[in-house]
């Protein structure tokens, strides 16, 4: 039976886990033509919220505002937008509950671990960056003909932008999330940061190769098919792993292909294929604490779990984190015991979608539930809440976004997992020390480069 479609309004909390087996149907052409008005292209509601801590839409900047210098496409770290914002107000431990409403679990619980240092500066919310006309045209036309398949591991629609710019059901949003504009090309040598419950730090290094096919210049308005990515990851960091290469083939439908991957170990100086890569396998680097679909705070095929919608809400996210990326940042200022220093951070108010996954029967995953917050104006998911099987909260992640002018749209910069339990954390892609920030959109990659011929060729 298909399910009507109701537009969701802000700091709604009914729960909308329609059978994600069923195709959706298309919106209309008079809500489609809500998009660049009422809504902005990618349909994140266009006006302010009641009282205005959330601005109206503006889209005044397409790639790099006037008053920035910056290279394109050469590694250049990130340039803050906004030098002289400072924060409105922090959050705290003793005045969270006056947030509470604002705040996700995960965030209520580290107030509770760390008391005494943790704090959420609070920025004005900035909402000045728009994309491409194309993407927006493309979105329009998913909008009005994109429907999931094969469960919900597969849409039709056009590659490019998100496919439901009006979702109403979980997997239409986990699509959006899993397949937002961002970089068609981007290589990075990224720093990883193990830090104990002492404030102890043990190191990872990685180089880090990703091309993304449904968002490449030659792709954008295609059918949604083939393969979504590939990706190489190569250990510089720590010693014992330097030389480990992994390459990674993504598919666009998890119901008709399987992700690919294959590693070279320089011990053996063989390649061999990986029987499953994704899921709960360990994150190379990060000594076992973080999971491979962990990265972007969730990937790879949805299928362990069943996904439910629970609306869309206002919260305090990471957001506009240019601050953070700065190459003046040191990484001994920044990673402190117990988290990172928070006068690096931003958060802003901002409206969320949010996605629950609860772990299927006869499934396995370290995690028995995942809830993710999807910023409503790019797509991405910002923060994460993770719970054991036994259904008690274990750890909170997040992820701080900017705008990147390389490819007019949202990149995912450094991120943090939290171990509510032992109080240790993960800090991944790193680049504030290193020589260049993430190249993006050079677009000096090919297929050819991610295949296991291109990682014998690494290996000799």
């Amino acid at each position: 039976m298909i399910k009507a479609r109701v537009w969701v309004p802000v700091m709604t909390t009914i729960a909308m886990s329609l059978a994600a087996g069923n195709a959706m149907a298309k919106v209309t052409e008079a809500e489609a033509a809500k998009l660049g008005k009422e809504l902005t292209c990618i349909g994140a509601e266009a006006g302010p919220n009641a009282d205005g801590s959330i601005p109206a839409f503006s889209g005044k900047w397409l790639g790099k505002p006037p008053h920035v210098e910056y290279t394109l496409h050469s590694g250049q770290h990130p340039v803050d937008v906004y030098p002289e914002d400072k924060p409105l107000f922090e959050i705290t431990a003793a005045n969270m509950d006056k947030y509470a409403d604002k705040l996700s679990e995960g965030q209520k619980a580290m107030f509770k671990r760390f008391p005494e240092t943790f704090r959420i500066p609070v920025y004005q919310s900035r909402r000045d960056f728009r994309y491409p006309d194309q993407i927006c045209e493309v979105a329009k036309k998913n909008a009005l003909e994109a429907e999931l398949t094969d469960g919900g591991l597969g849409y039709t629609g056009y590659k490019g932008p998100i496919g439901f710019p009006i979702p109403k059901e979980a997997m239409e949003v986990l699509a959006n999330m899993n397949f937002p504009y961002r970089a068609h090309s981007e290589e990075m040598i990224r720093d990883l940061a193990d830090v104990s419950s002492d404030g102890t730090i043990t190191w990872g290094r990685a180089v880090s190769k990703n091309l993304n096919i449904v968002t490449s210049p030659g792709e954008i308005g295609k059918p949604m098919e083939g393969l979504m990515a590939y990706s190489l990851a190569g250990a510089i960091l720590p010693e014992r792993d330097r030389g480990n290469y992994t390459v990674s083939q993504e598919p666009v439908n998890f119901a008709k292909n399987k992700r690919l991957a294959w590693t070279y170990d320089p011990g053996t100086r063989r390649v061999r294929q990986v029987p499953t890569y994704g899921f709960d396998s360990p994150l190379s680097g990060s000594s076992g604490k973080l999971t491979i679909d962990q990265e972007r705070l969730f990937n790879g095929d949805p299928s362990r779990y069943e996904w439910k919608l629970l609306g869309k809400k206002e919260m305090y996210i990471p957001a506009n984190s240019y601050r953070l990326h700065a190459n003046t940042v040191k990484y001994a200022d920044l990673l402190k015991k117990g988290h990172a220093n928070p006068d690096y951070l931003r958060y802003e108010l901002r409206r969320v979608w949010v996605l629950e996954g609860s772990l299927k029967e006869n499934f396995r995953h370290a995690f028995g539930k995942r809830v993710m917050f999807i910023d409503e104006d790019n797509w991405q998911a910002s923060v994460g809440d993770y719970y054991d099987t036994r259904g008690q909260l274990w750890q909170h992640a997040f992820i701080n976004h900017y705008y990147a002018f390389d490819l007019n749209a949202w990149q995912a910069g450094t991120s943090f997992y939290h171990d509510l339990n032992s109080g240790a954390y993960i800090a991944n892609s790193l680049l504030q020390e290193r020589e260049k920030g993430p190249i993006l959109n050079k677009g000096d990659l090919t297929p050819e480069m991610f295949t296991p011929a291109a990682l014998r060729a690494m290996g000799q």
